[in-house]
């Protein structure tokens, strides 16, 4: 399942979107509107095991539904060059992983977390989860690895990916990087003027 917004293939970039584990497709419809208001073509898949889909999300699984994605909109005749992946918490890890192979026109992550490991032991401190976890998304490592024009966005009041693992993505990334932190968001980032006025900057910033 996915939903679709074309401008115009050759004179616009276009923005393929990979979601967060909380919620569906309709929780992000509010930055759809946004992004219809920007001069980008975008795709939002669901996840295998969202939305009605079939099957288990698992590590290998989502890094599959991402790369169909991509294939999809290459078939439709979009250029890699011209593509932006923008990775929401779980996403990220499929963002960042695809990203290692190719260089896109950019990539945005928002609330990135640096493993899913890292993420677990916030959780259960006690637990050796680092044996236990299969699905380990291992941003820390491949974000080194990508030469695209980087954003990264967190809130410090980050009560499930903790704002130190933004901040450490960020410092890890290659030039061109550009952040956008603030005091007072939560994991759901708020999808206000400022925010907005960020994407909107570093968009300008790829042409």
């Amino acid at each position: 399942m996915g939903w679709y917004h074309e401008k115009n293939l050759t004179e616009h970039k276009t923005l393929v979107y990979f979601h967060g584990n909380a919620g569906s497709l309709e929780n992000r419809i509010h930055k759809l509107n946004h992004f219809k208001d920007m001069n980008i073509n975008f795709l939002i898949i669901a996840w295998r095991g969202f939305n009605g889909n079939n099957g288990k999300p698992t590590e290998k699984g989502l890094y599959i539904d991402g790369k169909s994605a991509i294939d999809w909109l290459i078939k439709k005749g979009v250029d890699e060059k011209n593509l932006i992946l923008y990775g929401e918490s779980l996403g990220t890890g499929v963002a960042t992983h695809l990203a290692q192979y190719k260089n896109y026109a950019g990539i945005i992550l928002e609330t990135p977390f640096t493993s899913m490991i890292d993420t677990a032991k916030k959780f259960y401190p006690y637990i050796p989860v680092s044996l236990l976890l299969k699905d380990k998304f291992e941003n820390y490592k491949k974000i080194k690895n990508i030469n695209s024009p980087i954003l990264v966005m967190h809130g410090e009041v980050d009560q499930i990916v903790p704002f130190f693992m933004g901040k450490k993505i960020y410092e890890l990334a290659n030039k061109p990087k550009y952040s956008y932190f603030t005091k007072y968001d939560d994991h759901m980032m708020e999808y206000d003027e400022n925010l907005v006025l960020a994407l909107k900057s570093f968009l300008k910033s790829l042409n």
